[in-house]
């Protein structure tokens, strides 16, 4: 718990006084690649403070060069820091509460981030859209599939909107399993638990080689990879894990 608040305290005083200078030069320069620099900074402070070690695997698997979405899993808030840290530059799809904090929001509006909204089905397909235009520009993304954080660590079902917007713009899709994120911080509990994180990143699969029709078949092998980098106990209950 007093991990945990300290935690906090340190990000959102670092947000205010690393954040706002680099969004006003952001403002001034039109360019946000320091304010981004400077967003990662952030969150590589947040996992030290938090006594989070990495370990991660298949780096060499990332596409340079090559728009793509990166798709982890998603068991607690520890998720996107951890994975955001090790990837190269990113626009991010997130819920849109995270753009009401203050300076951050802004900054991530700045950068191209795309808002979610979750009960708004037109709105939450509008971000799609607008994500898939991105995409065609060369941007890739980070984006978590199964829409929200596990509450037992198990790997939940996939939405189908992050597939449908990475068959629409051709895009590589790379599959992230992140193991071990719950230990760390468990969802639900305002507590932070030092311990070691494993990353791993699989071969992207290419979502031009799909069509709409076949988006289930793209769901099932991303899912395949993501379970191949999980524990036993992260596995979803009654689904065959092949080796």
């Amino acid at each position: 718990m007093i991990r945990a608040a300290l935690v906090s305290f340190a990000t959102f005083a670092y947000i205010l006084l690393a954040g706002f200078p680099f969004l006003i030069l952001a403002w001034i320069t039109r360019n946000t690649d320091q304010l981004y620099q400077v967003g990662i900074s952030g969150a590589r402070l947040a996992l030290w403070l938090s006594g989070v070690r990495l370990d991660v695997h298949g780096l060499e698997k990332i596409p340079h060069g090559r728009a793509a979405i990166y798709m982890p899993n998603h068991q607690s808030n520890c998720d996107p820091p951890a994975v955001i840290s090790i990837l190269p530059p990113v626009l991010v799809m997130a819920k849109q509460e995270f753009f009401r904090i203050p300076v951050l929001g802004t900054a991530m509006v700045y950068r191209g981030f795309i808002p979610v909204d979750r009960k708004n089905r037109e709105k939450a397909i509008a971000a799609v859209e607008q994500a898939v235009e991105s995409l065609k520009a060369g941007k890739s993304f980070l984006a978590f599939p199964e829409g929200t954080r596990s509450p037992d660590g198990r790997l939940q079902t996939f939405k189908k909107g992050l597939f449908v917007m990475a068959i629409k713009a051709g895009a590589l899709i790379v599959p992230v399993s992140a193991s071990g994120t719950r230990k760390v911080m468990p969802k639900g509990t305002f507590a932070i638990h030092p311990g070691r994180v494993r990353i791993t990143i699989h071969e992207p699969i290419n979502a031009a080689d799909f069509t709409l029709d076949e988006r289930s078949k793209l769901i099932a092998r991303t899912r395949e990879a993501i379970l191949q980098g999980l524990e036993p106990e992260e596995w979803p209950l009654n689904e065959p894990v092949s080796s």
